[in-house]
């Protein structure tokens, strides 16, 4: 088993102190499945009580754990230490959302856009011919966005201000035009609002660190494909 030492530099916030912001670095000894997950919570047992940051489910289920890790938004609990290759390793909280304290951000903005009335259930598509039970018309399956916020921390136009909606929300009101649930009119009215998809700069960062494959500038496209196709069918009277 390899083992190395590294040093882990964390920014650290506490809401009200005098101090401002700072890096604090700790020394730590990892091995070959060591993650940035393992190491935060080895920190805080060992060397610092006070650390805080986020975590649930260990497997890359739940994106409570998503962080900037050398500059870069990935989740802790599969981010392998000596996979990084660097013998020092930065950990920040995610950009685009406000910050609570040390790692811990504030997710409110991040659901603000996304509506109770959407749902998180899809038909499965890795399943089409698959015999199902008599009861069972078909097989369905969880979205695949965790709601971790790595797509809106990478995002260049989220940074910039609240004038955009970010790429999970629009992902997300792509994904319930699919499924043609609720009012369609509606979800392209918010699509291209000014709010809305028009406001991306086609960077793809947030589906470069997705961890799940959702590849919200892809649908954010597909999400221009659809206004401009209603605008063209509403000038020459197509249905």
């Amino acid at each position: 088993m390899t083992e190395k030492k590294i040093s882990f530099k964390v920014l650290r916030y506490k809401p009200g102190a005098i101090d401002p912001p700072r890096y604090d670095t700790f020394q730590v000894t990892v091995g070959d499945r060591t993650t940035v997950l393992d190491v935060l919570e080895d920190v805080r047992v060992e060397q610092d009580s006070t650390l805080m940051y986020r975590h649930s489910c260990h497997h890359a289920c739940c994106g409570t754990c998503a962080y900037k890790i050398n500059g870069q938004e990935g989740l802790g609990c599969v981010t392998n230490v000596l996979e990084l290759g660097t013998a020092e390793v930065v950990v920040e909280p995610m950009d685009g959302l406000s910050r609570i304290v040390d790692l811990v951000v504030d997710m409110t903005d991040f659901y603000r856009d996304f509506s109770p009335d959407w749902t998180y259930i899809r038909d499965s598509e890795w399943y089409p011919e698959a015999a199902t039970p008599p009861e069972v018309d078909h097989y369905v399956r969880f979205e695949n966005c965790i709601e971790c916020g790595a797509c809106v921390s990478a995002c260049p136009v989220t940074a910039a201000g609240d004038f955009y909606m970010g790429p999970a929300a629009l992902a997300a009101v792509n994904r319930e035009l699919s499924k043609g649930n609720g009012n369609k009119s509606f979800l392209l009215d918010l699509a291209g609002s000014e709010r809305g998809v028009w406001q991306c700069h086609s960077a793809f960062e947030c589906s470069e660190v997705c961890p799940s494959d959702v590849n919200p500038a892809g649908l954010i496209m597909e999400l221009r494909r659809r206004l401009i196709m209603q605008k063209v069918k509403s000038l020459f009277g197509m249905k």
